[in-house]
C-alpha cells in the first residue's frame, strides 16, 4: 500500500467513524498554507467528487499582519482552483504583549496572553465569521493524529486534566460543528506525501513555533515512542476509551 493509499483509507474510516461529514454539508477549510491544510483540502475536495454523501468545500485563509511569516497566496490561489475550491483571504492582527503593556490601563482590561494564543484566537475568529457569512455547518481543520496525541500530553503536563482537540467538536454558541478528517493520520505520512506531491512549503516560518509547550510535548511523545513503538496507539486507546475524540 503506497503512502497516499493508506493515507486516503485513514482519511475515509475518520469520515466514517467519527461521521464527520452529513449531506448537504457546506465546509470551510482552514487552509493555512502548511502541508497538513493542504492534504485536508486535497482530500475533501476528492471526496466531495464522489457525490455520497453530498458536500461542498470552501477554504479560508488568514493572514496575520504582525507575525513574520509569510505563505505565497498566489501559489494557495492555484493551488485551490486546480481543486475547483473557491478561496477566501482575510487578514487581521493582535496586540502582543509589548503592545498591550504600552496601553493606558483605563483602555484595556486585556491580559497578558501568549503569542501563540492571541494568534490562534484571532484566526478562529476569521474562520467563525466566515463561516457564519458562508452559511458553512462546518469547519474543517488539519490536525493528524499526532497534533492530537501532543495536545492530550500538553494538557496532562502543564494543565493537570486528560483532555485534546476532539475529532468531531459540536459549538454550543453556534451552528457549527469542528471536525478534524485527518485525525486517524500520523505526521510523518503526511510529510512524505506532501513531498511526494511537490507541496510548496511556507516562505518564511513563525517564530514563535519552537518555543512553546507544543514543542515539549512533541520531545516528550518522541521519547515514549523509544519506550515503546505502541505508545501511540495506547494513549489513543485512551482517549477513546475516555469519550476523548467526540464532543457534542
Amino acid at each position: 500500500m503506497t503512502i497516499e493509499e493508506r493515507l486516503w483509507k485513514q482519511f475515509n474510516k475518520a469520515l466514517g467513524q467519527f461521521q464527520l461529514i452529513d449531506e448537504d454539508d457546506r465546509i470551510l477549510v482552514g487552509l493555512s498554507g502548511g502541508k497538513d491544510s493542504l492534504c485536508l483540502l486535497e482530500f475533501l475536495a476528492r471526496r466531495s467528487q464522489i457525490h455520497v454523501p453530498h458536500f461542498t468545500v470552501e477554504a479560508l485563509h488568514v493572514r496575520m499582519e504582525n507575525i513574520h511569516y509569510e505563505t505565497d497566496t498566489t501559489y494557495l490561489q492555484s493551488f485551490c482552483n486546480r481543486l475547483d475550491v473557491p478561496l477566501h483571504v482575510r487578514t487581521t492582527r493582535f496586540e502582543t504583549t509589548s503592545e498591550i503593556s504600552n496601553l493606558k490601563p483605563q483602555t484595556s482590561n486585556l491580559k497578558a496572553k501568549p503569542a501563540c494564543f492571541l494568534c490562534s484566537w484571532q484566526r478562529r475568529k476569521q474562520l467563525f465569521n466566515l463561516a457564519q457569512e458562508l452559511g458553512c455547518t462546518k469547519i474543517a481543520l488539519g490536525h493528524h493524529q499526532d497534533d492530537i496525541i501532543h495536545t492530550a500530553l500538553m494538557n496532562l503536563t502543564f494543565q493537570g486534566h486528560f483532555a485534546t482537540m476532539p475529532a468531531k467538536l459540536r459549538m454550543r454558541k453556534m451552528p457549527l460543528t469542528i471536525i478534524r478528517p485527518l485525525c486517524l493520520c500520523q505526521e510523518a505520512d503526511i510529510r512524505t506525501y506532501s513531498e511526494q506531491k511537490g507541496y510548496e512549503k511556507q516562505l518564511k516560518q513563525c517564530p514563535y513555533e519552537k518555543s512553546t509547550n507544543r514543542t515539549t510535548a512533541q520531545e516528550l511523545f518522541a521519547h515514549m515512542e523509544t519506550l515503546n513503538p505502541e505508545a501511540r496507539y495506547s494513549i489513543w486507546r485512551a482517549l477513546e476509551a475516555d469519550d476523548k475524540l467526540v464532543e457534542y
